[in-house]
């Protein structure tokens, strides 16, 4: 009996450590993700900027609607390109991630603009919110492209990955200019996930600890969470999208990625790599990941295909 008390004590004691751990760090790690800069990367890629992958790099900044600047990479085709592609990178991550992409979608024949999320990499912002300001940023991106008068845009496609796959959604919901979405490993909700995150770190799945950390979270970032629903987003989307997830994710859950690919529209598909995990999807999928890209983009973000569309719809 005695033994018992003493692990309850114990359990009572860790409990209360980690709820104060989540009370008081809990916002500062949903809100400011460690940023990876270029030293990090080194140790990983020698593809540190489009110009080492051979791609033409152009640097410039963006405004976003409250006033922040966003730092980007713009890389433009010689010639008219097939459509422009959005690389929108995970939570902690950069543009630098995209670079490897971005080669990839050149070599296809498309204009790609990457660029460090708010909050990211050598952007502005103290908060991030995963959606719920990052989708109008991904809004201003576009009207920036469109105003460039030397840039043949054809249609405009997204390829987003972990947050950047749950930020494509949320600003397609509210974008039409938007043709087609790529969505790797997307999370459905924001209190879902960190709950997600809150049981990784502290063991604990209570999800009063979360409710008080996302309410402090709410007001120091002005936001709401319950409006971060990639889930809710995706029945409002009639752009085709193709959800892409690793069968080994403890990230963020395949499981997600079937929920969203059940409640989105035609078209749709889903792409499961098995034996993935949250950031080796391309190097497990290997020529299926990159022959799934293709054919997708080539039938939805493509200058041609559109075309024959709207002749269609005449």
């Amino acid at each position: 009996m005695i033994f018992l008390l003493y692990l309850l004590v114990i359990f009572l004691l860790f409990a209360v450590h980690s709820a104060f751990v989540i009370y008081a760090m809990g916002p500062m790690l949903l809100l400011q993700p460690t940023r990876r800069r270029e030293e990090w990367y080194a140790r990983l890629t020698r593809l540190l900027h489009p110009s080492d992958a051979g791609l033409p790099q152009e640097d410039l900044q963006i405004l976003t609607r409250d006033g922040l600047k966003l730092d980007c990479w713009l890389i433009q085709q010689p010639r008219a390109a097939r459509g422009t592609m959005l690389y929108l990178h995970g939570v902690g991550d950069c543009k630098i991630d995209g670079v490897r992409m971005a080669q990839f979608l050149f070599r296809h024949g498309y204009n790609v603009f990457l660029y460090d999320s708010r909050q990211h990499g050598q952007s502005e912002g103290s908060f991030c919110t995963y959606g719920f300001y990052e989708k109008y940023d991904v809004s201003s991106v576009i009207d920036y492209l469109e105003s460039r008068k030397d840039l043949r845009l054809g249609p405009i496609g997204i390829f987003g990955t972990s947050m950047g796959g749950a930020v494509a959604i949320q600003t397609a919901a509210i974008d039409r200019r938007i043709s087609a979405i790529v969505a790797q490993a997307s999370f459905t909700e924001l209190r879902k996930v960190f709950v997600d995150y809150q049981k990784r770190i502290t063991r604990i799945p209570w999800h009063f600890i979360r409710n008080v950390a996302i309410g402090r979270s709410q007001k120091m970032a002005n936001f709401k969470a319950r409006f971060v629903s990639p889930l809710e987003d995706v029945k409002r989307l009639h752009c085709p999208i193709l959800f892409i997830h690793g069968t080994e994710d403890v990230n963020i859950k395949p499981e997600y990625s079937r929920a969203l690919h059940a409640s989105a529209h035609e078209p749709k598909k889903l792409l499961l790599i098995h034996g993935a995990q949250h950031n080796d999807v391309w190097d497990v999928g290997g020529k299926v990941y990159e022959q799934a890209l293709e054919d997708f983009f080539l039938k939805y973000v493509n200058r041609k295909s559109l075309r024959s569309l709207l002749k269609k719809v005449k």
